[in-house]
């Protein structure tokens, strides 16, 4: 499942987050957005695979962000060109549906 998740956010483009569940549902696993995020929270190289465009199910970001916590995942969301305010993104402008 972990290989599944991390090659899922391969597919976002920058500016787009995806939320765990919609993770869970695009890799058949309705129902997992636990287990996603902690196949996330493995992350071999967060550089290679973009977590921080992660977020939950009403665009908050990670508290247990692993490459840094929250601040670091809103920087990096901000580079990307997502307005982030109060920890929180708008998932109908930024939110990638493939």
């Amino acid at each position: 499942m972990q290989a599944q998740v991390l090659n899922y956010l391969l597919t976002i483009p920058k500016g787009k987050v995806v939320t765990y569940g919609q993770i869970a549902e695009a890799i058949g696993c309705p129902g997992g957005a636990r287990a996603v995020g902690n196949a996330l929270h493995k992350n071999p190289d967060g550089n290679r695979y973009p977590c921080y465009k992660v977020v939950n199910s009403k665009g908050e970001l990670s508290g247990r962000f692993a490459f840094g916590g929250i601040t670091v995942q809103q920087e990096k969301l901000e580079a990307d060109g997502i307005k982030v305010i109060n920890s929180c993104v708008d998932l109908a402008k930024y939110q990638f549906h493939p």
